[in-house]
C-alpha cells in the first residue's frame, strides 16, 4: 500500500532526481573508471546517520568533508542508497561509506558541472548558505544548480 500524499513536495522530487544523477555518475566510475579527464568533488556531512569514516577523519572533519575521486581511489561500490570507496589519507588506504542523503555538493570540474543540495534535518530543510551560485573549482567556474530560488517562501 502506498502512503497517502496530502501535498506534492516538488523540492523533494527534484532533489531526488538530481541525486540520481550523482548515483549514475558514480556507477559509471564503478563499472569502468572515470572516463578521460572527468573527476568528482563530493562534499558530505560526516555526522549524517549512516556515514562511516575512520575515527581520525571524524575528529578532523566533525561536520563536513570534501573528497576528490580522480586518480587514487579504489574499491568504489555504488548502491541505490550509499557508496563506499577507499581513499589514501596519510599514505594509508581508508574506507568511507557515504549515504547519498549525506551529500551536500557534487561537482565534475572537467565537465564544468555541479550540484548543490539542501539537507533535511528533523524534517526541516536547510540551505547551504556557504555555497555561491557559482563556485570556483580548480580554477574553472562550475555552474551550480541551487534549489533555493524554486522554494516557497
Amino acid at each position: 500500500m502506498t502512503d497517502f500524499v496530502s501535498e506534492i513536495n516538488y523540492d523533494g522530487l527534484i532533489e531526488k532526481s538530481l541525486k540520481h544523477v550523482v548515483v549514475e555518475a558514480l556507477k559509471i566510475a564503478e563499472r569502468q573508471g572515470l572516463p578521460g579527464e572527468n573527476h568528482f568533488y563530493i562534499t558530505f556531512k560526516t555526522n549524517h546517520p549512516g556515514t562511516i569514516i575512520p575515527q581520525d577523519l571524524s575528529i578532523q572533519y566533525p561536520e563536513a568533508m570534501t573528497i576528490v575521486l580522480q586518480h587514487q581511489y579504489s574499491n568504489l561500490v555504488v548502491s541505490d542508497e550509499v557508496f563506499s570507496v577507499e581513499l589514501s589519507f596519510g599514505g594509508r588506504l581508508q574506507p568511507l561509506i557515504i549515504p547519498f542523503d549525506a551529500i551536500t555538493y557534487f561537482a565534475d570540474p572537467y565537465a564544468k558541472f555541479g550540484l548543490s543540495f539542501s539537507f533535511y534535518e528533523n524534517g526541516d530543510v536547510h540551505s547551504l548558505e556557504d555555497l555561491e551560485p557559482e563556485k570556483k573549482v580548480s580554477g574553472e567556474t562550475a555552474q551550480i544548480i541551487s534549489f533555493d530560488s524554486f522554494r516557497k517562501k
